[in-house]
């Protein structure tokens, strides 16, 4: 009897000990997941945010005004020649339109830029030293039929050096070409002087800037 009793006994104290013994929770384990989680979606959003603030910079850096380009700095004739043509092509080719430009973009830099580097630098030869801050390029308006690209404009007269335009010419069986030509000053803008001329189609081209 006794025998029995002790068994008994020995069966309830390991059941009691086993329903209720909690095992160890290592919280140390949990509490360092959470932060690496936490950190990992930070450092995540921090990534994405930095990227956002990087394109729109860059959007920004694209979209910069010519109006922010301080032409008083500058020192040399070369410096000059370097920067107009670098704005002549640029504003040309924004004039010109991602669809347009996509088409006839090398046959422009090719045939069309030359002359108009030489116009820009030939400009300059005939100015002294001192005149050079006084040039700038002066953005064409938002026309979307327009001829004007640009011009070079003297803040010191008040009044356009050269103007730069591109205008459409449809030729009876042949197509639409684009002529680039510029006016001058000292003929009272009236006379065409031809730059080149990019053969665009037979259909009719999109309007400037688009």
């Amino acid at each position: 009897m006794k025998l029995g009793l002790k068994k008994i006994f020995a069966v309830l104290v390991t059941i009691f000990t086993l329903g209720f013994y909690i095992p160890p929770v290592d919280l140390s384990n949990d509490a360092e997941k959470e932060t690496d989680d936490l950190l990992s979606s930070t450092n995540s959003s921090a990534e994405k945010e930095e990227s956002l603030l990087t394109d729109i910079g860059q959007e920004n850096d694209h979209e910069e005004s010519l109006s922010d380009v301080d032409f008083s700095e500058l020192e040399t004739s070369d410096n000059y020649v370097h920067l107009f043509t670098e704005l002549a092509k640029e504003q040309t080719l924004h004039k010109l339109g991602p669809r347009i430009s996509h088409k006839v973009e090398d046959d422009i830099l090719l045939e069309v830029f030359p002359s108009m580097e030489e116009v820009i630098t030939s400009l300059l030869d005939e100015l002294d030293d001192e005149e050079y801050p006084y040039l700038e390029i002066d953005e064409q308006t938002s026309s979307y039929y327009g001829e004007k690209i640009f011009n070079i404009y003297d803040n010191q007269s008040k009044e356009d050096v050269v103007r730069f335009h591109v205008r459409r010419d449809l030729r009876p069986k042949d197509g639409y070409w684009f002529n680039f030509h510029y006016h001058l000053r000292e003929d009272n803008f009236e006379k065409h002087h031809n730059l080149g001329d990019i053969y665009w189609d037979k259909n009719t081209p999109p309007k400037w800037m688009t």
